[in-house]
């Protein structure tokens, strides 16, 4: 039986991020405490940047599916001789 990867939370990873900086901030972390910190904040940005590309994606999919083909102009003078 193969673990499932829970679905990605964007929001919560988000939250996660705010919270991280702050802690950051305030500077009152030990080295060792700042360097996890700023590692867990690089690995969350990480996942939202791909979060963020997937939507990207996702969003040109659906734009371009409902796109209707643009009208060319029709010439009538054409010169076939």
């Amino acid at each position: 039986m193969g673990t499932k990867k829970p679905a990605f939370d964007f929001e919560n990873a988000i939250e996660q991020l705010e919270e991280l900086v702050e802690a950051l901030e305030e500077g009152d972390l030990s080295l060792e405490d700042s360097l996890k910190s700023f590692e867990d904040g690089i690995k969350l940005t990480r996942e939202c940047q791909v979060a963020l590309e997937k939507a990207e994606q996702r969003i040109q999919v659906l734009t371009k599916e409902n796109e209707l083909p643009e009208a060319e102009p029709f010439d009538l003078d054409t010169d076939d001789d």
